[in-house]
């Protein structure tokens, strides 16, 4: 059975949680089960470039291990920065 693995970053979202992010997806890319890895923002208040460039690198990976990435519960200033950043034009945003 495919499932969906849940990422919530939390409501600053920049390089410092580079790491943290890494580790939390890191098991969703390693698993067979799980096709496809939400990335919650509904927490997130402040997002960088720094966090656009983690999101693309969590979709490359993720990627070449057949799963698909989408942005969750995106809105305000987090969904202003996504939308200047063309993201939707590479990710499913909702």
């Amino acid at each position: 059975m495919s499932s969906d693995f849940v990422v919530r970053p939390q409501s600053r979202f920049d390089f410092n949680c580079y790491r943290a992010f890494r580790d939390a997806y890191e098991p969703a890319l390693e698993s067979k089960e799980v096709k496809r890895i939400l990335v919650d923002l509904k927490e997130v208040q402040y997002m960088d470039s720094a966090a656009l460039g983690i999101l693309l690198l969590l979709r490359d990976r993720a990627k070449a291990a057949s799963k698909e990435v989408e942005l969750v519960n995106t809105s305000g200033a987090v969904r202003e920065v996504l939308e200047i950043a063309n993201f939707p034009k590479v990710f499913k945003i909702s």
